[in-house]
């Protein structure tokens, strides 16, 4: 009996890919000449000293400001069947929260669901803040939130959709006690083992299983 042949590995899957990209700030050139692919199941650290371009990089990356040089491709948005709206294949959270003062903490959290065109957005809000353990919160102003309590309000957004295949996360452990931090983890960990990937950036170390680093440093403008 002929012994099976040993199955090639796939190729990885690169979920977003990067080019040539520069930045500049004012007359400072950040950094040039960057190549960066975010493969399916892989969690990325973004190192480098203030004022690097991490933030400047992140927001590139997520379409939110134009690079200087280069060219980004982001992932394409899986079909969706009729029941349900396309829902955007990438999140971008930034050092603000992006909820509404004036809004309860349920409320805001619906209202982008409901802009990334989830269907079910209250309901899928009340199972977010559940997961951040913010339920007895669900119904207070934003206002009225802590500091940390917003921050766990803004990463909600990450148990909303497990369809987003690309997580661009700025200092997502800001303002976060030691609990929250390992949810967080907990999250980002459950993230990559669904295929996705995440790209984050943090002054504090990050304990993420096959986590690798990324120093912004090497492409730093001479």
């Amino acid at each position: 009996m002929t012994p099976p042949m040993d199955c090639p590995m796939p190729p990885p899957v690169n979920l977003l890919q990067a080019e040539g990209l520069a930045c500049r700030r004012g007359r400072r050139l950040l950094f040039s000449g960057l190549d960066l692919q975010l493969q399916a199941g892989s969690v990325t650290w973004l190192r480098g000293r203030n004022g690097s371009g991490k933030t400047s990089l992140l927001r590139i990356l997520a379409g939110l400001s134009a690079a200087t040089e280069g060219r980004v491709m982001r992932p394409a948005a899986a079909s969706q069947s009729e029941s349900k709206q396309a829902s955007s294949p990438l999140i971008y959270i930034g050092h603000s929260n992006g909820l509404k003062d004036d809004l309860t903490l349920l409320e805001a959290l619906a209202f982008l669901a409901e802009l990334a065109g989830l269907d079910r957005p209250e309901s899928r809000a009340g199972q977010a803040l559940q997961r951040l353990g913010l339920a007895t919160r669900a119904a207070a102003p934003v206002r009225t939130l802590s500091q940390g309590q917003r921050r766990r309000g803004a990463l909600a957004r990450l148990a909303l959709d497990d369809d987003v295949r690309v997580w661009l996360l700025d200092e997502p452990f800001d303002a976060l006690d030691a609990d929250s931090m390992a949810l967080l983890q907990q999250l980002i960990s459950e993230h990559a083992a669904r295929g996705g990937a995440a790209l984050l950036t943090s002054h504090q170390a990050i304990d993420l299983k096959d986590a690798h680093e990324l120093d912004l440093e090497a492409w730093r403008a001479a």
